[in-house]
C-alpha cells in the first residue's frame, strides 16, 4: 500500500512541476524586457515611432523568391498599422497552378510612392496560397448511387469540379495529394513601439526583425507576421483545370509583442509536428484550439488539457489495478461490462473511419484495449494454445454470481424490448436518407449511433443491479471518481477540440449517469459483511491476517 501511494504522489508531483515549469515559460514567452536606458546604445528604437508614410503590396508568383515574374493583386497606399480590415479579392491562376502547381504571396510593407524592388527598407514575407492533400472521397447514396441531390448548389458545384479535373486529366477521387487553395491570407504587425535591448534580443523575435543604422541609433523596420495558424483544413477549395479565379479573403490587425511570440512558438510547434508525422488534419485540429479562442480561455485550456491528462493515467492505473486484483463477480454486471467492451472498439473505428484527430483518437485506442481485456477478467475466460490455435477455457460462477447475473439478465431483457427496434430503426432510416462514403461507413455510423444515442441505456443494469443489492461496495471508485472529474472535463473539450457531433453530445450525456451513481452512493450505506471490490469482506480481513501471521 505505501508502494501504491508513493507512486501516485511521485505522479501527481511530477505534475505539478510541470505545470509550474510551464507558467513559468509561458511567461518568459509574453513577456519581453525593455529597455532601460533608451539614450544608451544598446536600444533599437521602432521605425514606425516617426510615423511613416507606408504602403501595403502583395503580389502573386509561381516561386518563393519571384523568379519567372510576379503579379501585383492588391495594395494599400496610405497603410495604417493600427487600422485593421478584411477585404475580399478575386486571384488570378496561372496554368501551372492549375495543373496541380503551386502558388505563393509576397507581401511587402515598404514605403508610399516607390515600389517594393526599389526601397532598401521594405519588409517582406512569404506565404503559401496552395497545399496539397488528398481529396475527400464523395458521399454518396448506397441504394440510388447518386452521389447529389437535386435542388442544392454547393452539391452541384462540387460535381462540376469533379467534372472539371475529369476533363483535366485529374481525378479528385484519386489518392494521390492535390492542390488546394487557401482562401485566407492573414498578417499582423506589431503596433507597440518597443524599445529592444541589443544584449537580450528573443531568439523568436529575431528571424523577423529587420534593422539599419540611423546616425548613433539602431532602428528596427515593422515586424510583418504571417499568421499560418488561421489557415484550416474547412477553409481549403480544391484546384482543378476550370479554376480561372479564386477568392482571397486578406485579413490584417496590428498585433501586440507579446501574442506576437506566443503565436510564433505555437506556429514553431505545429510545424514540429508534421515533422513527427502529424496530417495536416492532426495539425488543423490543434490550429483551432489556438485560432478560435482568446488568450484567456487558451490558458484555461491548458490547465483542462493538464488535469485532464493527469486524471487519464490515474482512472486507467486504477481501473487495471482494481481489474487485476479482482476474483469474484459479485455485484458487477458482465453484460455492462461486455457493453462497454463493445461500444469502446465501435467509437474507435467510428473515430478513425472520421480521421478524427490523434487528441481524441489515441485515447479511444487505449480505452478499448483495456475494455478487451477487462472482459477476459470479468468472464474468467482462460486462453490456451494447442498447434497455434487457440483454445477458451470459461471459469463458473458461484452462488452470489449467479444471483448478481439473474438481476443483470433480467434488466437486459428489459431494456431490449426498447434497444434494438430503435437502433434498427435508425439504421435504416439513415441507408435511404442519408449518403456514406461505403457500406463500411454506413455500418460504422449506425453502430455508433446506436452507441451514442442508446449507450447510457446499456449503464443501467449496473444500478439495476445495485439496485437490487442495496449496495455499490462492489464498484471500482477509485477510478470511478477520476472517470467522473474526466467526465466533466470531457464538457469544456467537448467546446473546443474539433470531433463528431454525436461524440460531443455523448459526453453530455455520461454526466447523468455518474450523477446516478453518486447518488446510489450516499443512498447505500456501507455494509462491512458485503463483499469488497477484491472479493473480500472487512470483517473476514482481520482473521486473514491472523492466519497468514
Amino acid at each position: 500500500m505505501f508502494l501504491k501511494t508513493s507512486f501516485t504522489s511521485l505522479i501527481v508531483g511530477v505534475f505539478v512541476v510541470y505545470v509550474l515549469h510551464t507558467c513559468w515559460v509561458m511567461y518568459g514567452i509574453v513577456y519581453t524586457k525593455p529597455c532601460d536606458n533608451p539614450k544608451g546604445g544598446n536600444c533599437i528604437t521602432p521605425f514606425l515611432a516617426g510615423n511613416p508614410k507606408l504602403q501595403l503590396s502583395i503580389y502573386t508568383a509561381l516561386r518563393p523568391n519571384a523568379e519567372g515574374g510576379h503579379t501585383l493583386i492588391h495594395k494599400e497606399e496610405d497603410f495604417d498599422v493600427n487600422s485593421k480590415f478584411e477585404k475580399i479579392i478575386n486571384v488570378s491562376l496561372p496554368k501551372k497552378t492549375r495543373n496541380n502547381g503551386t502558388l505563393y504571396a509576397l507581401i511587402f510593407v515598404h514605403q508610399a510612392g516607390v515600389t517594393p524592388w526599389q526601397d532598401p527598407r521594405q519588409v517582406h514575407s512569404v506565404a503559401q496560397l496552395t497545399t496539397y492533400m488528398i481529396p475527400k472521397l464523395p458521399e454518396i447514396s448506397l441504394i440510388s448511387g447518386e452521389d447529389q441531390t437535386q435542388g442544392q448548389k454547393d452539391e452541384a458545384q462540387q460535381k462540376k469540379q469533379r467534372d472539371g479535373n475529369s476533363a483535366a486529366g485529374t481525378a479528385s477521387t484519386s489518392d494521390h495529394p492535390v492542390s488546394h487553395w487557401r482562401t485566407r491570407l492573414t498578417l499582423n504587425i506589431v503596433g507597440d513601439h518597443f524599445l529592444f535591448d541589443r544584449e537580450s534580443l528573443p531568439s523568436d523575435v529575431h528571424r523577423y526583425l529587420r534593422v539599419f543604422q540611423n546616425g548613433k541609433k539602431m532602428v528596427y523596420l515593422p515586424l510583418l507576421f504571417v499568421d499560418e495558424l488561421s489557415n484550416r483544413v474547412k477553409d481549403l477549395v480544391e484546384i482543378n483545370g476550370t479554376s480561372m479565379e479564386l477568392p482571397l479573403t486578406i485579413s490584417y490587425d496590428s498585433i501586440s509583442l507579446g501574442r506576437l511570440r506566443f503565436w510564433i512558438h505555437m506556429q514553431d510547434a505545429v510545424y514540429s509536428l508534421k515533422q513527427f508525422g502529424f496530417t495536416e488534419k492532426d495539425a488543423d485540429e490543434i490550429k483551432g484550439i489556438f485560432v478560435d479562442t482568446n488568450l484567456y480561455f487558451l490558458a484555461l485550456t491548458f490547465f483542462v488539457a493538464a488535469f485532464h491528462l493527469l486524471f487519464d493515467f490515474l482512472a486507467f492505473k486504477n481501473d487495471i489495478s482494481f481489474w487485476k486484483q479482482k476474483k469474484s463477480m459479485v455485484g458487477m454486471s458482465s453484460k455492462a461490462v461486455l457493453w462497454r467492451c463493445f461500444s469502446t472498439i465501435v467509437i474507435f473505428l467510428y473515430l478513425f473511419d472520421e480521421q478524427t484527430s490523434l487528441l481524441v483518437l489515441i485515447p479511444a485506442g487505449i480505452g478499448s484495449i483495456i475494455e478487451v481485456w477487462k472482459v477476459k477478467k470479468a468472464l474468467k475466460i482462460q486462453v490456451f494454445w494447442k498447434g497455434g490455435k487457440p483454445t477458451f477455457l470459461f471459469g463458473k460462477l458461484d452462488e452470489s454470481e449467479r444471483r448478481t447475473e439473474e438481476y443483470d439478465t433480467l434488466a437486459m431483457k428489459y431494456l431490449s424490448f426498447l434497444l434494438y427496434p430503435l437502433c434498427i430503426g435508425g439504421a435504416v432510416y439513415a441507408l435511404i436518407y442519408l449518403r456514406y462514403k461505403s457500406w463500411y461507413s454506413w455500418l460504422i455510423n449506425s453502430l455508433v449511433n446506436g452507441v451514442y444515442a442508446f449507450g447510457f441505456l446499456f449503464m443501467l443494469p449496473q444500478l439495476f443491479v445495485n439496485y437490487k443489492l442495496k449496495s455499490v461496495a462492489h464498484l471500482p471508485w477509485k477510478a470511478f471518481m477520476y472517470k467522473a472529474f474526466n467526465t466533466f472535463i470531457d464538457d469544456v473539450f467537448a467546446f473546443i477540440i474539433t470531433m463528431p457531433t454525436s461524440h460531443r453530445l455523448a459526453c453530455f450525456r455520461d454526466d447523468v449517469v455518474f450523477l446516478i451513481y453518486l447518488y446510489q452512493r450516499w443512498l447505500y450505506p456501507v455494509d462491512k459483511t458485503r463483499v469488497n471490490e477484491y472479493g473480500v469482506s472487512y470483517d473476514e480481513e482481520p482473521k486473514g491476517k491472523t492466519h497468514e501471521d
